[in-house]
């Protein structure tokens, strides 16, 4: 087998394809994304296989339509036994990681039926599209059911935004015409600017945590799934 090669798969949420500068938008400015695009294949008759998050996400990591793989709405569980390109990578000798969002839902059951502990290092693998989770990040967490260890929300108290969940009073928030504090909540005051400063958005953020893998990897074979929570509505 010839020499392996590292994979760095990149995602975006929700980005048309027609708000790219290469696929001829007149306004909006995609530069990276263009040169990527220059350098490589734009497929241009690719279509989703699915306008919910979940599912297509499940179609890109197993190649199967959504009726196969069976992760028909959001929450519902990629089946045990669905392999991924992480499953299929890993035995090539790459390290198969994950930086950002999936929307996978664990099959709790089939883990279950198998007499696999959910955090067991098989168990996490199969729960997570067949990725190591460097670090997962839906991007969505509430004050009612925001994850104390959020990675992010500590990030960003080290960059001096304090409270008990920064994601929602910054990230997820915006400054009003007199200096009040509004919800990004559905939409809302969405032709704001959020009041986290644009390098510690999750954007840069997530970035960063995979410039670091990659420096941090060496001559170690990989494939890493850069998965970004951004544009997303409303800015796609």
């Amino acid at each position: 087998m010839g020499t392996v090669r590292n994979i760095l798969f990149i995602m975006c949420d929700q980005l048309r394809a027609d708000y790219l500068s290469c696929s001829g938008h007149p306004t909006l400015e995609t530069p990276h994304i263009d040169a990527l695009a220059a350098r490589g294949v734009n497929f241009t008759r690719a279509y989703c296989q699915s306008p919910v998050c979940g599912p297509s996400r499940m179609s890109f990591y197993t190649g199967r339509y959504m009726f196969t793989h069976g992760a028909t709405w959001n929450g519902v569980p990629l089946p045990v036994g669905e392999w991924t390109m992480g499953d299929y990578l890993r035995p090539l000798g790459l390290r198969t990681v994950l930086v950002g969002k999936t929307h996978m839902a664990a099959d709790l059951a089939g883990l279950d039926r198998l007499h696999i502990a959910p955090d067991s290092s098989l168990g996490v693998l199969v729960s997570q599209c067949g990725f190591e989770p460097l670090e997962r990040d839906d991007g969505l967490h509430p004050d009612q059911a925001v994850d104390p260890n959020l990675a992010y929300n500590r990030y960003l108290r080290e960059q001096g935004y304090e409270g008990d969940n920064p994601w929602h009073d910054y990230a997820n928030s915006v400054e009003g015409p007199n200096g009040e504090v509004l919800s990004g909540w559905f939409m809302r005051n969405a032709h704001l600017p959020a009041r986290v400063a644009e390098a510690h958005s999750e954007t840069a953020y997530m970035t960063n945590r995979a410039i670091d893998f990659v420096r941090q990897a060496g001559d170690s074979p990989w494939c890493m799934h850069l998965s970004y929570i951004k544009p997303h509505w409303p800015s796609a």
